[in-house]
């Protein structure tokens, strides 16, 4: 069994080994060769237009995810959905009910996407920018403890 690569930082993607993020994202919008590869790869531009500063990872087994600080976002396709998951989605607000699925959680919402449907591109990434906003906040200081 060969032994895994460390993950390097190469731009907007990471590495694994030979074959980058980037590359294997590709090549699943590639081997989609329908609607759904073309949602995804629609998505994936867009989140790279709203954050520049993200990074491409590919992780468990194949899931797109992208990061900035930790994880925004994940990008899985199934057979009748592009599901667009986000880390913290129960913290992030969302006045154009863009959330529709994973909603009974406390920490993840999803995007149900299916084929056919719009994306409503100026809340998608109102969204993802405060996703970005939500990972790179510096963490409340604890008040010290009264003697």
């Amino acid at each position: 069994m060969k032994k895994a690569t460390p993950m390097k930082k190469s731009g907007s993607t990471e590495t694994t080994g030979e074959v980058s993020a980037a590359a294997q994202i590709d090549a699943r919008i590639k081997e989609l060769g329908d609607w759904r590869g073309r949602m995804l790869a629609g998505i994936r531009a867009l989140i790279h237009k709203a954050d520049p500063e993200v990074v491409e990872t590919w992780k468990w087994r194949g899931v797109p995810v992208w990061e900035h600080d930790g994880i925004l976002c994940t990008g899985e396709t199934y057979k009748t959905v592009v599901k667009l998951t986000f880390a913290k989605g129960a913290a992030l607000d969302d006045p154009h009910g863009l959330f529709n699925s994973s909603l009974d959680g406390n920490v993840r919402r999803a995007i149900d996407i299916r084929e056919g449907e719009a994306i409503d591109e100026k809340a998608l990434t109102a969204l993802i920018r405060a996703a970005v906003a939500l990972n790179t906040a510096k963490p409340a200081r604890k008040k010290p403890k009264a003697s």
